[in-house]
């Protein structure tokens, strides 16, 4: 099994990388050119070779790794899917709001469901895409930018003006979570304050700059906590544990029996419905493409979609020792416990019995625990990649993920060796 240390210091730089989508599809492509994967243009005709390496990147925001079979073009595919976003605050346009003091706010809104009070009094910072001017309308340029330096915080209302604050605080999504960033001298000041900071940042002039896609992040890195670094804290363990996982189990393994997929999609968690998520037919296509450059018809494709399996990857809820009241009784894994299949009745999760089976025996094979997750009967559960998925293309599959705390806050916490457990699993899964 992979060294839980060496494996979680993997994973922590990882982490601190990819503040948010764009940049953990910059990382996973650094990552890949360094292994030798081509980069493929969509636009462009496709020449695969049996065993080769390639990449696709969609929207700067997905990323669709995978090495070809040898074994002809109705082999099948070996798929495992995660997404590269998480909850957090994105800036609106026009977002300088100024008030007493000349202290500026910037606007933002909230992307998918984050747990909104774990965002105060922590040192914030921007990262994301640009879009800047390009050679026609039709073309334009992107740059990816981070801010490594903290430059914004949301601050708390003191208590002695809410005494009830720990009674239960509603928070107003306008009001409450607009993000400080700088005191100006006059209104004036405050006009293109974002932009001609990203201006510099970029070296372009402001005027370039026709629109951007930047969020808020916690600049705090990822650490390890517990007597004996037990544990591993960080922003977005829900879902880049689980793309990291999948990037180090492609590039680690060398089996070309199956073409071996690695399926990184955007806006998971704001339902996957957009060209760049799981409900588009991105993959589907991609998959079509991969055997007809093989050579195979359609005939083939089915054919090799049905001899396929696909690891739908992304987070589980981990038993809190402070609220067993919200488990189920008997189905509530634990960190430290191994990689989680999870199991829905009502078709939540692509997973079944004769999937469930097929991803405890890779688990056996690895040398590594797994366990379960069912929702508390009295608790609604969220549906995630694999049923999604299943709507576009017929694939056998499991959904699963690492046990973790605190999902949806901006700081999750996992156990350091379930990352690589998680890690083997999936080696074994590409090497059968």
């Amino acid at each position: 099994m992979e060294d839980i240390k060496v494996t979680a210091r993997n994973l922590m730089e990882f982490l601190n990388e990819s503040p948010v989508n764009f940049l953990a599809v910059k990382t996973v492509r650094r990552h890949l050119d360094a292994a030798g994967f081509t980069m493929l243009d969509p636009a462009a005709r496709w020449q695969l070779q049996p065993g080769g390496k390639y990449y696709l990147v969609k929207n700067s925001s997905a990323i669709f790794a995978f090495t070809v079979t040898t074994e002809g073009p109705d082999a099948g595919f070996r798929i495992i899917s995660a997404h590269s976003d998480s909850p957090c605050l994105r800036i609106k346009p026009k977002a300088e709001m100024i008030s007493e003091g000349g202290v500026v706010r910037l606007n933002v809104e909230v992307y998918g469901g984050p747990i909104l009070y774990t965002w105060f009094d922590r040192p914030l910072s921007v990262a994301g895409r640009v879009v800047l001017r390009g050679e026609d309308p039709l073309h334009p340029r992107t740059e990816i930018v981070k801010f490594d330096r903290p430059l914004l915080i949301i601050p708390h209302l003191a208590i002695h003006f809410n005494r009830a604050v720990n009674e239960g605080n509603p928070l107003s999504k306008q009001k409450d979570m607009l993000p400080v960033i700088a005191i100006v001298r006059d209104a004036a000041e405050k006009d293109n304050l974002l932009l001609r900071t990203v201006a510099d940042a970029l070296g372009c002039r402001v005027d370039d700059i026709l629109d951007f896609d930047l969020s808020l992040f916690d600049t705090t890195p990822a650490c390890t906590v517990g007597l004996d670094d037990e544990f591993l804290t960080s922003g977005r363990l829900d879902d880049l544990s689980m793309v990291h996982g999948a990037m180090t189990a492609l590039l680690e393994t060398l089996s070309t029996a199956q073409t071996r997929v690695m399926a990184v999609f955007d806006n998971e968690e704001t339902g996957s419905g957009t060209k760049q998520g799981a409900a588009s037919p991105v993959l589907a296509q991609l998959l079509r493409r991969i055997v007809g450059c093989l050579g195979g018809c359609e005939e083939d494709y089915l054919r090799s979609i049905d001899k396929s399996f696909m690891i739908s990857a992304d987070n589980a809820h981990a038993f809190h020792p402070n609220y067993a009241e919200k488990y189920d009784p008997t189905n509530h894994p634990v960190v430290g416990g191994g990689p989680v299949i999870k199991i829905n009745a009502n078709c939540k999760y692509m997973t079944d019995a004769e999937s469930a089976a097929v991803f405890r025996s890779i688990c056996d094979k690895a040398g590594v625990p797994c366990q379960y997750f069912v929702n508390h009967s009295d608790v609604a559960g969220g549906s995630t990649l694999g049923n999604i998925l299943t709507s576009q293309i017929d694939l056998r599959g499991v959904d699963m993920g690492e046990a973790i705390w605190a999902m949806h806050s901006i700081r999750e916490t996992m156990a350091t060796k379930d990352h690589a457990y998680t890690i083997a699993a999936f080696k074994t899964f590409f090497d059968l």
